[in-house]
């Protein structure tokens, strides 16, 4: 009996854990007074059935996350957290101080998974996976392999002690934020604490060694902000929210630009230094604004995300221009060949844009989130999902190729972990109101004050701008639908004048209710209907989705004399695949006109956009002469799928 007691108490310890957090996090919610004025409907509550989303979350699932996985097993870096925990001999087995990190993501990807694809085997595995990583975490809390392993030997970067380096390139505390990250989404899906657990028990760690009158040095690599703050939120633990703000509090002045401390946070108005560092702290600043209610971190994303989106933003989406430092260049500065646009950037800017959205309720945050989204994010992972790109370049010349996997394997687990968590970006509920940010084919159960609300969309998007959507509440209530209008869709491809039309189409998107058109008014970019809604009320939004040219300012000199081709929320590129191989001696009349036709079997389905241009041939004696051809142009996010090729974005017209 005694012997059965003892084999049950860690299941015991666990319950008794778990109801803790559960009875904190209630009283957290009672007792909170800021949060974000605007909530997210939760991905679990959304299911997608669309033909352009739903198959790249099951390609994830059953390609990405297996490669993953795989690819950790090959480069050692599951087996470092057996080493460290004693469950097999030998030494650090992997490259850099910082690939536990991908583990974490990875496992934070596939929990997500585990929501739309129950799978017995793959939730097995994370199991095993957790319990190798709580024997590799040292008795006090500290997890960090490559030191557990190497003790005095351990990673340069890692220095003679424990955090020496945290403010250069330990990635100690970076490793961590993705740790929690991953055991909050571990816990959320499951609803095992095993994981949380184990990050729990090196949040605190942390805490008992940094804060006021303690060790000061801050995360040379951001991340463990975003981390602390979803513990915050899981536990309801007002340390590890007061943590993360210490951690940007303790930011500069007179720091290094490269990793943004060279200002207090709240004193920064560009954006600088290393780019995916950046945007995970400019996220983060987004959670301590909206948590804490304090202005002057408001204020600061506000012009941060100005000077982005004014100046430093490619028409892909894509952040970060210099290859030098993976950092954000001067404004304007944005180069098409040697442009980096890693995709851990693009994923970090979709992070940070969907924050200040719930803290500002304006669609520009959104526009900018789904051009990053649709281009310069998607454009990271093959379309088969096993092979990646780390930068997003503009121009190739068929030097250019998709990997299997990096020896720094950030964009990959990136992209495992961001991809199955999509469906959490399509609705936002704001007392009376319901948001609808993205048009996505699938159901959705909401909450609303209270009242469950079922949404269901239909929809061709990307590929069509007609989306149907049907409100059924359980009993008729009142409130504000609030549709996203893109400003793709009223002559604005972005906010600022960083890019335009080269002219105005005018037209006005449609909104029919129950085949009634509707009068609607525009609030912060959105359509409102309000109304009393009753089950089987119905939506139409009609967006006309024409070929459009847009031309960048004139400061963007890498553009000048130049265009990009969109149609709806898609940038397109021309690859010589589909142009006889050549694509840097065509030209564009800037009044030709070029038409979009759907090829079912072309990239796994697109609209290919077709159009009289010109190509300039040379002989051998230097002389022109220019022949009429056919030029074709595909979504941008699909280009390299067909080996090495030439590429451009920008078309010379």
């Amino acid at each position: 009996m005694i012997m059965h007691f003892i084999n049950k108490l860690p299941l015991l310890l666990s319950a008794i854990i778990l109801l803790t957090i559960l009875t904190s996090c209630k009283q957290q919610q009672k007792d909170q007074k800021h949060d974000y004025p605007i909530q997210p409907v939760p991905f679990t509550a959304v299911k997608l059935t669309d033909d352009f989303w739903a198959p790249r979350i099951k390609i994830n699932h059953e390609v990405t996350i297996p490669i993953a996985f795989q690819k950790s097993r090959e480069t050692g870096r599951i087996k470092n957290f057996k080493v460290a925990g004693g469950l097999e001999e030998g030494s650090f087995c992997s490259i850099y101080p910082f690939d536990d990190s991908d583990v974490f993501k990875i496992i934070e990807g596939a929990s997500y998974s585990l929501q739309t694809f129950p799978d017995p085997d793959l939730e097995a595995y994370l199991d095993s996976l957790i319990f190798y990583i709580s024997e590799a975490q040292e008795e006090d809390g500290y997890l960090y392999t490559n030191r557990t392993i190497l003790g005095d030997s351990a990673h340069k970067w890692a220095g003679e002690n424990r955090w020496d380096l945290v403010h250069e390139l330990s990635h100690e505390l970076y490793n961590l934020g993705h740790m929690f990250e991953a055991a909050v989404a571990h816990y959320q899906a499951t609803g095992k604490s095993t994981f949380l657990n184990v990050a729990i028990k090196a949040a605190d760690l942390v805490d008992r060694d940094f804060g006021p009158g303690k060790i000061s040095r801050v995360p040379g690599h951001q991340e463990i902000e975003i981390g602390l703050v979803k513990l915050y939120r899981v536990t309801g633990e007002q340390r590890y929210l007061d943590l993360a703000k210490f951690f940007l509090d303790m930011r500069g002045p007179g720091g290094p630009q490269y990793s943004q401390a060279h200002k207090k946070v709240v004193d920064q108005d560009e954006a600088v230094g290393h780019a995916v560092r950046a945007v995970y702290m400019y996220s983060a600043m987004a959670d301590i604004a909206a948590l804490t209610g304090d202005k002057q971190y408001m204020d600061a994303t506000g012009r941060i995300w100005r000077d982005v989106v004014y100046g430093k933003y490619y028409v892909t989406g894509g952040i970060g221009s210099s290859r030098h430092g993976e950092a954000f260049g001067e404004p304007y500065q944005l180069p098409n060949l040697t442009a980096y646009c890693e995709t851990c950037a693009a994923v970090a800017n979709v992070f940070w844009n969907y924050r200040l959205f719930l803290l500002q309720g304006e669609s520009k945050y959104y526009d900018v989130l789904e051009r990053t989204l649709y281009n310069g994010l998607i454009s990271g992972v093959s379309l088969s999902g096993d092979r990646f790109f780390y930068p997003n370049p503009l121009e190739s010349h068929a030097d250019y190729e998709r990997s299997p996997w990096f020896g720094c394997a950030c964009c990959p687990s990136n992209i495992t972990r961001f991809i199955p968590s999509l469906p959490g970006y399509m609705y936002a509920v704001d007392r009376d109101k319901i948001y609808v940010n993205l048009f996505i084919e699938g159901h959705a159960d909401i909450d609303l004050q209270g009242k469950h609300i079922e949404i269901d969309q239909q929809t061709s998007y990307p590929w069509d701008g007609l989306v149907e959507i049907s409100v059924s509440p359980e009993k008729p209530v009142r409130f504000d639908l609030m549709i996203r209008i893109p400003g793709w869709a009223v002559d604005k491809p972005v906010p600022g004048e960083l890019y335009h039309f080269d002219k105005k189409y005018g037209k006005k998107a449609t909104l029919f209710v129950n085949d009634e058109e509707a009068e609607y008014r525009i609030h912060k970019g959105y359509a409102v209907l309000g109304r009393k809604w009753r089950k089987g009320d119905r939506v139409r939004l009609e967006l006309d989705m024409p070929v459009r040219k847009v031309l960048a300012n004139q400061k963007v000199t890498e553009d000048t004399g130049k265009l990009a081709l969109q149609r709806g929320p898609l940038v397109y590129c021309v690859e010589g695949t589909d142009n006889n191989g050549q694509v840097f001696n065509i030209t564009l009349n800037k009044n030709s006109d070029l038409e979009p036709h759907y090829n079912p079997d072309m990239l796994n389905g697109i609209y290919l956009l077709q159009g009289q241009a010109q190509r300039i041939l040379e002989d051998k004696n230097g002389n022109t002469q220019t022949e009429n051809i056919i030029l074709s142009a595909i979504p941008y996010y699909s280009w390299a799928n067909r080996g090495p090729a030439e590429m451009i974005v920008w078309i010379p017209y």
